[in-house]
């Protein structure tokens, strides 16, 4: 019985996805990104063969770009990608740019790339190739002569590389975008030898810059408001339905700002015990009876070992705040608190302003600046 030409595409799929060595991609992918170079076999179109010409050697780097035409048909390979890009040219284009290349680089006749690429390239792509778009996290069409859209990309790429290497691990955490205005108020509360009233002073300033950027991860509606030139101004109306919960006593150095922010705003209390039961321990909580209807800003200056953290939230998720509602905003963060909040609580935004080395034996934060709290409130040791 004579097979019908989907059938025989189909087949050509099933051999061409078995000729492609999945493993050794899976297996390169992983090295290159554990930071080991690779080597690639350079494949050689004439002979069909991988073993003709040396194999390349690709050095491992920040940004890795992989590329072919069923690239997306293994979810396995999809997986490994940041960024998914559907590079949609036009067919005329496809069309010239194979001429070009099998006349040229494989020494076949016009005739014979016209006749392949009519009853197998062009079905073969509208079956098999154009459908996995739908993975694609951009698309861009006209290929590489939109510029304004490699423009983006490119530009996309700087901001991750920009960012601290557990931002790009955790999408839901942000540091602001560190200035030497920033940097030199860290410089400050961070020293041991500020007064007290200089310590309170940058504190403070920089305590509103993250509650400023807290707020601006809350959701907003879209509202048109008249100015007094009588001209229609489209803005956004902030979100009503907002709570802080501050971690006692640290956090309530952060109440002031947020106050300052949000006229009347509702502020409850958590008390967690730190000390002998590794923070684990809840004395005291004073919440807004309505918190699972509103959005949290849960506030405490830092972020450490995360063990007070993720005590704080278990609470306010027990409350019925969804874990989606919640945004921490802290000063500095240690790796191992930013680590432990986010695998525990993946959906919750966590918001700092510099992301310090670690913890010591003592499970300080180091640089760190100290016990906040004390300093604060002047009741460190003078």
């Amino acid at each position: 019985m004579k097979r019908s030409l989907q059938e025989f595409m189909i087949t050509i799929l099933t051999i061409l996805v078995n000729a492609f060595d999945t493993e050794q991609l899976l297996s390169s992918m992983e090295k290159l990104r554990k930071g080991q170079a690779v080597d690639i076999p350079n494949y050689d179109f004439k002979s069909y063969k991988n073993n003709v010409f040396p194999p390349r050697r690709v050095n491992p780097s920040d940004v890795i770009i992989l590329e072919g035409i069923l690239i997306f048909h293994d979810p396995r390979v999809r997986d490994l990608m940041n960024m998914k890009i559907f590079v949609d040219a036009d067919a005329d284009v496809r069309l010239a740019r194979r001429i070009k290349r099998d006349t040229v680089e494989k020494g076949r006749d016009i005739a014979t790339v016209l006749d392949q690429y009519s009853k197998f390239v062009k079905p073969a792509f509208e079956d098999f190739i154009l459908p996995t778009k739908k993975y694609a996290d951009i698309i861009i069409p006209r290929g590489g002569d939109n510029h304004v859209a490699i423009d983006l990309i490119v530009q996309h790429i700087h901001t991750k590389l920009g960012q601290h290497d557990l931002c790009k691990i955790y999408p839901n955490l942000y540091v602001i975008q560190s200035t030497f205005q920033i940097r030199g108020m860290h410089t400050l509360i961070r020293d041991s030898k500020t007064t007290k009233h200089d310590f309170i002073f940058y504190s403070d300033r920089l305590i509103r810059l993250v509650v400023e950027h807290g707020l601006g991860h809350l959701p907003f509606t879209e509202k048109q408001v008249v100015t007094p030139t009588g001209s229609v101004y489209s803005g956004v109306d902030f979100c009503k339905r907002l709570c802080g919960v501050s971690v006692i006593r640290s956090g309530e150095s952060m109440e002031n700002a947020l106050r300052a922010c949000c006229k009347g705003i509702k502020i409850g209390k958590i008390l967690i015990h730190r000390e002998g039961d590794n923070g684990q321990q809840l004395i005291y909580e004073k919440l807004p009876s309505d918190i699972s209807e509103r959005h949290v800003l849960l506030l405490d200056p830092i972020l450490g070992t995360g063990n007070s953290a993720v005590q704080a939230i278990r609470l306010l998720i027990s409350k019925g705040v969804p874990e989606s509602n919640i945004i921490f905003l802290n000063l500095i963060s240690a790796p191992q608190g930013v680590n432990v909040v986010c695998k525990k609580f993946p959906r919750i935004k966590i918001v700092t302003s510099e992301i310090d080395n670690g913890l010591n034996d003592e499970f300080r934060v180091v640089p760190g600046m100290g016990e906040f709290g004390d300093r604060y409130f002047g009741t460190d040791d003078e």
